[in-house]
């Protein structure tokens, strides 16, 4: 198994390309089961949950071509083509590694009539219920019943309209219900739905196959139903959770860095914080500037929250930033349980950080020291990279399979800017 090896101390300089989207790939990808004819993605990103997501559709009787881009940056083009669905199971083995997995139930349902996929389960995140997904599901007319850990949902005189209302803010249960509904007969209101940028993309992709969608950014979303969705092309976004990362990498190593292809709307409350942190940021022609002085940042605190508060899949990188501000911060995780799993890993390059419940209080160091660490999750892993990044000596970020989940090729864009950083060998 692969580990990162990082030596502290370099600053970045120069443009480093943001890939596509993680989060907004895999959901268009899903919604590929929604048509007979083909769906064309660009720019989806070199991952290994992509990878699994496209075995995953090969099960349903999907074909999948794939184009290689040929640029770092340059994500890959998918030609996905479900012109029969051959098999609705998606097994245990495949959603407990891949979360995102379980957002085939609404496709395979509102077009085939039936799916049996494997409930999620918890994750190391905290649990994340699907019960808002389903309850959706249920008031479009869909049965749904649990057994042995699986969904097994029906509609065998298809899905119709309903209003949804959500009683918290749940992106998955949206992009189910939106995926339901374009499909069902009728009209489905969809109210206090998620606004993040990626169900705007994925509300984009759909229209493009035909779907009859108002309200886009906004908490009220209206689909029309249409008997069948066509086929068409579609550019997957930048993915704003990279370009936040590597926002916060040039900050935290210093330097001067052009994050081409973010788009400052999507990344406005990290912008924010990062301008009070210290950081110089300005938009280019070709995306945004970030620019560092060689001080300290300065001690910045914040609570996390649904779009377009502060992402959670930022959380973790910028309190890795924060463990070397002047000062005390305070960071808040207000939607998931358990994702301080990196703040023992962060002590061990010498990080000041006590965690009281849903609150973690990062007291400033002047300096990180290297030392070999272990990644929990996704976002904790590259946090453990950036803090190498400003750490002394050399850090071994081990488990480097969860950072190939969710970055396409991280380490050449990081040394690409000047970072040093490699992968290698055990």
């Amino acid at each position: 198994m692969d580990r990162i090896r990082i030596r502290g101390g370099a600053r970045l300089s120069g443009a480093m390309p943001v890939s596509g989207a993680k989060n907004a790939a895999l959901k268009l990808m899903a919604a590929s089961l929604l048509t007979a004819e083909p769906l064309v993605l660009r720019n989806v990103p070199r991952l290994a949950d992509v990878r699994a997501m496209a075995d995953l559709l090969k099960g349903f009787g999907v074909a999948v071509a794939v184009e290689p881009g040929t640029v770092l940056g340059e994500g890959d083009t998918f030609r996905l083509q479900a012109a029969r669905i051959t098999s609705s199971f998606a097994s245990y083995d495949i959603v407990r590694k891949m979360r995102a997995s379980f957002q085939v139930l609404a496709p395979l349902l509102a077009r085939h009539g039936e799916a049996k996929v494997s409930l999620p389960g918890g994750c190391a995140i905290g649990a994340r219920p699907v019960n808002l997904h389903l309850d959706a599901l249920t008031s479009m007319g869909a049965k749904v019943e649990l057994a042995d850990g699986y969904v097994l949902a029906q509609a065998k005189d298809g899905l119709h309209g309903a209003e949804i209302i959500f009683p918290s803010v749940s992106v998955g249960a949206t992009e189910t219900a939106l995926m339901a509904a374009t499909l069902a007969r009728g009209t489905t209101v969809i109210t206090n739905a998620a606004r993040e940028p990626e169900i705007e993309d994925l509300c984009h992709c759909l229209i493009a196959m035909g779907a009859r969608i108002e309200g886009l950014g906004t908490t009220r979303l209206s689909v029309e139903g249409v008997k069948a969705l066509h086929g068409a092309e579609h550019v997957v976004m930048a993915d704003r959770i990279e370009a936040g990362t590597f926002a916060i990498a040039a900050a935290i190593a210093g330097g001067d860095v052009e994050l081409v292809g973010a788009r400052r709307e999507t990344v406005a409350a990290l912008l924010e914080r990062l301008e009070r942190a210290g950081a110089e940021v300005r938009d280019t022609p070709r995306g945004i500037g970030i620019r560092m002085n060689e001080s300290r940042p300065a001690s910045v605190d914040l609570s996390t929250a649904p779009f377009p508060g502060f992402p959670t899949d930022l959380q973790a990188q910028f309190m890795a930033l924060m463990t070397v501000a002047k000062g005390t911060s305070t960071i808040r995780e207000t939607i998931f349980e358990n994702r301080f799993m990196h703040v023992p890993e962060l002590g061990r390059l010498g990080a000041d950080i006590r965690v009281e419940g849903d609150i973690a209080i990062v007291r400033g160091v002047e300096k990180l020291k290297g030392a070999p660490v272990m990644a929990t999750d996704l976002r904790a892993s590259v946090s453990l990279v950036l803090a190498g990044l400003a750490a002394e000596g050399e850090t071994l970020v081990n488990r480097v399979y969860h950072l190939d989940r969710g970055f396409d090729r991280l380490e050449q864009k990081l040394s690409g800017v000047g970072a040093e950083i490699a992968r290698v060998p055990e």
